[in-house]
């Protein structure tokens, strides 16, 4: 399929990146010359301007736009309305609050353009490992769009199979579900990153508690010197509490067991607030996911041994580095 991508960041730039390697045709857009020039060197399709992307584009037309969420987002499917036809699709790859889908999918209507939200998953590490999808849209959209998302997921892999499951869609299997209507996709997203920030704190304040056992607070012959690196190893292989994010752990802990690189000021990206808030608009108790969310805003004036393993992780799955202190 050809489609256009607007945002070439460190997840737009690879889902490019992945789809081209899959046999998809890119026409690329990025305020960026620099990202947008390594994309042309790999076969992508460059459009200085959002005008000429969708010159490019053969009818009908596909679009994703993989910016910022709120007004960078905004704004470029506010012009993208503009300029597509009916029967175009909109796709919005980003963190987007979902009642923002909704309100978007709306207004476009009326002038026959269809829009997708897709809440992504797979930081940078998706390039490779592929991407975990849900996806809110009208169903003969999705099924339209359906070789993108084949191409962008995981597949099958070597993850063994569900023992039980007999679904006749395999699709969430191989890493993408259709999840609903427009919306349906960004709030599964949104609930999923609510999650994450629950796990995450879970691991954070387990290795702190066993990173104190060495205080000098503590009688002598109760203290430990556990090393931290070694026990998130053993934790990867073959433990009830093994996943993704204890990998990361474990990798970080390797080259830096104190993790000094860290500032340990925890930044928020807004799915969590946003869960926090649902959660309340739904009256469903979420005090594990509530806690999390609290605790990033303390990390901000505590450095502490948790939130510094909370930026590792955070670094680790999404590139994302900690403003100082």
């Amino acid at each position: 399929m050809q489609l256009g991508i607007i945002g070439l960041g460190r997840m737009g730039g690879n889902i490019a990146r992945r789809l081209m390697r899959g046999g998809h045709a890119v026409v690329a857009h990025d305020q960026d010359a620099a990202v947008t020039s390594a994309l042309i060197e790999e076969g992508a399709d460059h459009a200085a301007s959002l005008a000429a992307m969708v010159e490019r584009l053969e009818a009908p037309r596909t679009v994703w736009v993989m910016l910022p969420a709120g007004e960078p987002t905004e704004a470029t499917i506010n012009t993208l309305a503009e300029l597509l036809a009916p029967g175009d699709i909109i796709i919005d790859g980003g963190n987007t609050f979902y009642k923002d889908d909704i309100r978007r999918a709306r207004a476009l209507e009326p002038k026959g353009i269809h829009y997708v939200d897709v809440g992504t998953s797979g930081g940078v590490w998706g390039l490779e490992r592929g991407y975990c999808m849900m996806v809110g849209a009208e169903r003969e959209v999705f099924d339209y769009l359906d070789p993108l998302f084949d191409t962008l997921a995981p597949g099958y892999g070597d993850l063994e199979r569900t023992r039980g499951r007999n679904a006749p869609d395999d699709r969430a299997e191989r890493g993408y579900i259709h999840a609903g209507p427009v919306g349906a996709g960004h709030y599964v997203k949104m609930v999923h990153n609510g999650i994450e920030y629950g796990l995450m704190q879970a691991y954070a304040e387990g290795f702190e508690l066993m990173q104190s056992k060495s205080s000098e607070a503590l009688p002598e012959d109760e203290r430990f010197e556990l090393n931290l690196a070694d026990v998130a190893e053993v934790w990867r292989r073959g433990s009830v509490v093994s996943s993704w994010l204890l990998d990361l752990t474990a990798q970080a802990l390797a080259g830096d067991p104190r993790l000094d690189h860290y500032t340990g000021a925890v930044a928020d990206s807004g799915e969590g607030r946003w869960t926090i808030d649902a959660a309340v608009e739904q009256g469903v108790a979420t005090p594990v996911l509530a806690n999390a969310l609290f605790s990033r805003f303390s990390s901000r004036k505590e450095n502490t041994y948790a939130n510094r393993l909370l930026s590792a992780m955070r670094f680790g799955f999404g590139g994302h580095v900690e403003p100082p202190k």
